[in-house]
């Protein structure tokens, strides 16, 4: 990516033919550019309806416009946002305008990196803003917000602080031992480093809810041939997505589709018939739907009303194919993927189990894989520090954690990470 000394520009609304496209500009030139567009700049965070014209007087469009000074815009830098017709000459006049004077298009996640470099935010808040526009449901949304808002950021940014102090103690006993410092200082230090251990070993011990909750959970439809699973993953997705036969092994492969159950997005995953396998081809689906239940954060099995249950993990149980008159099996719930019958009981159970494998309560969850990493790793050096021998090896193990915190926030050593980041985003934000 090339630096933040270049104008750069993108529309920031949806691709196609709308009523209103907003197209975004920041950089050093924006507001030069902004003034040969339209010729006379409103007053900061002023809308105005100006008239557009490319260098040859052309008219390109007649815009609301806006000119928001840095460092109080969203990157950080001199901005401008217009509201043009959302017609694709509309916009291409306009691009090409901004090219002849000097801008160039942003890459994806650009505006938010320029927003992250210039402090605007940490990087626990760049990566909410990319889950909130990815949002698709609202408890995705709160928890894309609280991140936002800084609420996570805050307590990696304390323990930071506390580790600071920490270190800053440990190092005062390595610098003055002969010194007359206090003698409970020693213990003070291994008092909060413990408590802080026992902070971070908690918040870690989440059962990865608000990793679930951003990425969505992973329910496997599970059992014996012709049980009705297909049928079943039909009237819970509510359109045809797996083929309904009664010739046994009909599913071969996984099928998967997105449903929202309890406000949470979950992939529903349709398996092969659990039995002895007729050929290669079939044993093979019998293995990816036994690995499909191992990986699920909640399996379905079914069986067939009347029938006993004889699966290897059945978080809710199902007996299928009510309407034929067969009994239903202590601590399962019976339904009829044909007729519909019991199916809202079985989506009220599915919703409340969704809802109790992301719902958090407290403080805000981490939401990613690396900040559980960062965090491990934190927690093994506090651990090491307060078991160390020497003083110097304490110290450099709070180091070592401090650095690990630093990571998660982007404070230190995340290089290596903001282009795999940001790369994630659409254009324009």
């Amino acid at each position: 990516m090339t630096g933040t000394q270049d104008t750069i520009f993108a529309v920031a609304s949806g691709a196609g033919r709308a009523a209103i496209a907003v197209l975004r500009l920041s950089g050093p030139a924006s507001q030069a550019m902004l003034a040969a567009l339209c010729g006379r700049v409103p007053p900061p965070r002023r809308a105005a309806l100006r008239r557009l014209r490319d260098a040859e007087g052309a008219e390109l469009d007649q815009a609301m416009v806006l000119w928001l000074p840095g460092p109080g815009s969203y990157t950080g830098e001199d901005s401008s946002e217009l509201f043009l017709h959302g017609g694709t000459a509309v916009i291409e006049g306009v691009a090409d305008a901004l090219v002849a004077l000097g801008a160039r298009p942003a890459e994806p996640g650009e505006f938010t990196r320029r927003a992250f470099l210039n402090g605007r935010m940490d990087l626990t808040e760049a990566e909410a803003v990319h889950d909130l526009v990815a949002a698709e449901t609202a408890a995705q949304r709160r928890q894309a917000l609280r991140q936002l808002d800084g609420a996570l950021g805050a307590i990696y940014r304390g323990w930071a602080e506390r580790l600071r102090t920490l270190l800053a103690q440990q190092e005062a006993l390595i610098d003055f031992p002969d010194e007359d410092l206090p003698p409970d200082v020693e213990a003070a230090v291994l008092a909060e480093l413990a408590a802080l251990h026992r902070e971070i070993v908690t918040h870690l011990d989440d059962d990865r809810r608000g990793e679930r909750l951003r990425e969505g959970l992973l329910f496997a439809i599970t059992g014996p041939p012709n049980v009705g699973k297909s049928s079943l993953m039909n009237a819970l997705a509510g359109r045809d997505v797996a083929i309904v036969s009664a010739t046994p092994g009909t599913t071969r492969d996984a099928l998967e589709t997105r449903v929202v159950l309890g406000g949470v997005p979950v992939t529903l995953v349709d398996t092969a018939g659990l039995r002895q396998a007729a050929d290669a081809i079939e044993a093979e689906g019998v293995r990816r739907a036994r690995a499909h239940a191992a990986a699920a954060d909640l399996v379905i099995a079914v069986t067939e009303a009347g029938q006993p249950a004889t699966h290897d993990r059945a978080d809710v149980l199902v007996a299928n194919k009510l309407d034929l008159g067969g009994s239903v099996p202590e601590g399962a719930i019976g339904v009829s993927a044909l007729a519909g019958e019991g199916l809202e009981l079985l989506r009220g159970r599915l919703a409340d189990a969704a809802r109790a494998l992301t719902q958090v309560s407290g403080p805000p969850a981490l939401t990613r894989a690396r900040h559980r990493a960062a965090l491990l790793e934190a927690a093994a050096r506090l651990a090491g520090a307060h078991g160390a021998d020497l003083p110097e090896l304490r110290a450099e193990d709070l180091r070592l954690a401090l650095r690990s915190l630093g990571r998660i926030t982007g404070m230190v050593g995340v290089e290596d990470i903001l282009d795999t980041l940001f790369a994630q985003f659409c254009i324009g934000k």
